[in-house]
This record gives structure tokens, C-alpha cells and sequence, in this order.
């Protein structure tokens, strides 16, 4: 599957640049390079990214409505415009209490 970005030196509004899908979580790339990606996500209620780990740090922002961001088993609410970033080699997961937007931006280090 070809990943494509957006286009370099244009404007984009966050939350209105991926779509939410009913009993789905939907990803957008907005940059990928071997140095890391960033990506936005659309998660419909009840949606979940199963713990897992990463090999680097990783930065997870809401754009909108309100997510819940489990870092070795400890739950985060987080609402638009705030952040947290989630540290290389810790299990974490995302839940969707209600339909929310986010951006994951992950780095290689």
C-alpha cells in the first residue's frame, strides 16, 4: 500500500483532515521518513489500540473530543489541544470512551 503525505508548504486544519467511521479507527499519514511519522487518527466510540510497546518515545496530542491514553496501566483522559508523551519500551494502549481525533508523532532515536 502506497502511503501518501500531504502536501509541503500548504495549510491543513488537524481535525478536519481525517474523518471519523463508524465502529472504525481511521489513520491518515501526514509525514513518514525513516527518522519517524507523523500520523492523525479518527477513533469511533468504543475503538481501542491494544497495549503494546515501541522502541522509541512517542507524542500523542488530541485535536478533538476527549481520549483516554493508558501508560503502564495507568489511564490519562486527555481533551483537545493537550498532549502526553508516551516513553520508549512501556506498554501502552489507547481507548475510546467517546469519539475522539488525535496525532501520533513518533521519532527514531
Amino acid at each position: 500500500m502506497e502511503i501518501k503525505e500531504f502536501e509541503k508548504s500548504k495549510v491543513f486544519g488537524l481535525s478536519s483532515s481525517v474523518d471519523y467511521s463508524d465502529g472504525a479507527i481511521v489513520s491518515k499519514t501526514i509525514l513518514k521518513k525513516d527518522t519517524g511519522n507523523i500520523t492523525l487518527f479518527a477513533f469511533s466510540e468504543g475503538q481501542a489500540l491494544s497495549e503494546h510497546t515501541a522502541p522509541f518515545d512517542a507524542l500523542v496530542q488530541v485535536v478533538e473530543g476527549r481520549g483516554e491514553i493508558v501508560i503502564d496501566k495507568k489511564p490519562y483522559i486527555l481533551k483537545a489541544g493537550e498532549f502526553i508523551i508516551m516513553p520508549a519500551h512501556i506498554p501502552h494502549a489507547v481507548n475510546a470512551r467517546e469519539r475522539f481525533k488525535m496525532m501520533l508523532v513518533m521519532i527514531r532515536g
